[in-house]
């Protein structure tokens, strides 16, 4: 089996999971709401779909200059199709996107996804 390469596009959308995934038990977590696995999936799907659809967007329109690691283009277009998509998959599926849910994803999913990528810029690749 070979070794995964730290940068690779699998470890970033990995990451990309794991911050969608930490964004929806931070949440349930501050409205004390059950903690079993699914409502954890109940609440984190649509904004783990439109963070998906964020990588095939980001993939089609850089595919000769994409790299899963940079703030622009990818995690911008990854971080804004994930609240967008997320919303849109709420809304249509009767979840709530009141006025204030809205801001605090956007904020919190930006801080997220936005922020590891700004992190591995201060870490040197390891060979």
């Amino acid at each position: 089996m070979g070794r995964v390469k730290f940068r690779s596009p699998a470890v970033a959308a990995v990451l990309d999971l794991l911050m969608v995934l930490l964004f929806a038990a931070i949440g349930r977590r501050s409205h004390d709401e059950a903690t079993a696995l699914s409502g954890l999936f109940h609440t984190a799907w649509p904004f783990v779909v439109g963070a998906a659809v964020g990588w095939v967007v980001t993939f089609a329109l850089y595919r000769n200059k994409f790299d899963a690691f940079l703030v622009v283009p990818t995690g911008i277009v990854v971080w804004v199709t994930t609240v967008v998509v997320g919303m849109v998959l709420r809304a249509l599926t009767g979840q709530g996107t009141a006025g204030a849910f809205i801001v605090v994803a956007t904020a919190s999913t930006a801080v997220l996804l936005l922020g590891w990528r700004a992190l591995t810029r201060f870490v040197p690749s390891v060979r």
